[in-house]
């Protein structure tokens, strides 16, 4: 961030401001100590909870928390889409192997994939916001102002696990117990839900996992194409403002919650295979 061509006294105060007026706010937000020294003065304000936002003054934590909800709510409905959408597709191509529907399954995977969110979101706004003015596209107002970023969000997530459902179910549908299932004479949904399911799921929910804490770094641009008021938001207008302690804060959060979503994604382990419980 102090790289970063701009000064936070110039945007405060601007361009035209008094020589002096600008020291003595320099010298009141620490800016004026070598790079170390600030350093250790951030350490010291995240020790005691004093980290504070160099234009409102407000605690960076309370100007987080605010915008949580809406980041969270947004990751949320897009791990929805990306989970609903990707296990049956992925499941079907896996059942379809070397079909038509195979082929089309992993055309869409591989759409997902290539697509990126800063190409997919404009797209998804001139379609389904102008042309056919179906959802609305600016803010947080309602459930239908929540479709289109949910979905640009997570799409590249549902390509990816799609693609990884396909590649389990088709070595799980290959192993001895779902033969001997179908030999004791199993009805063909108990055996894929009860058996290929089950177990296709270990690997799906790793990556699922994963890929959270990614969707949380990733809502940055989709919430910037659409004003949605999260943390990704809140990120870009601090870079801008070059706001150094609420960046710093938005930035620990988002690595706190990734470390937590993988520590939580280890735990789940243990509720889908009772062999993970036994070790």
């Amino acid at each position: 961030m102090h790289l970063i061509p701009g000064d936070p006294v110039d945007i405060i105060l601007g361009e035209s401001a008094q020589v002096s007026d600008k020291e003595h706010l320099r010298k009141m937000l620490h800016l004026d100590e070598k790079i170390h020294v600030q350093y250790f003065l951030f350490l010291k304000d995240i020790a005691s909870g004093n980290l504070k936002s160099i234009h409102s003054k407000r605690s960076v934590w309370k100007e987080i928390g605010e915008r949580f909800p809406a980041t969270a709510e947004l990751a949320f409905w897009a791990m929805v889409f990306a989970m609903s959408v990707s296990i049956p597709l992925g499941m079907l191509a896996a059942i379809k192997h070397k079909t038509i529907i195979d082929g089309f399954s992993m055309l869409i995977a591989l759409l997902g994939i290539s697509i990126p969110h800063f190409w997919l979101g404009p797209l998804l706004i001139i379609l389904f916001a102008y042309t056919l003015p179906i959802f609305p596209i600016s803010e947080r107002s309602n459930f239908l102002s929540l479709v289109l970023p949910a979905i640009t969000l997570g799409t590249a997530m549902m390509a990816l696990l799609s693609r990884l459902t396909r590649t389990t179910t088709l070595e799980v549908i290959r192993e001895e117990y779902v033969r001997t299932a179908r030999a004791k004479g199993l009805s063909e949904g108990k055996v894929l839900f009860k058996h290929v399911l089950r177990n296709t799921l270990i690997p799906v929910i790793t990556i699922a996992g994963i890929q959270t804490g990614a969707l949380l770094s990733g809502s940055i641009i989709t919430e910037t194409i659409f004003d949605w008021p999260g943390i990704g938001s809140l990120l870009v207008e601090a870079i801008q403002s070059r706001n150094y302690p609420l960046v710093q804060g938005c930035v620990i959060l988002i690595a706190t919650l990734y470390v937590t979503i993988n520590l939580l994604t280890d735990v789940l382990y243990a509720f889908i295979d009772p062999r993970i419980r036994l070790q």
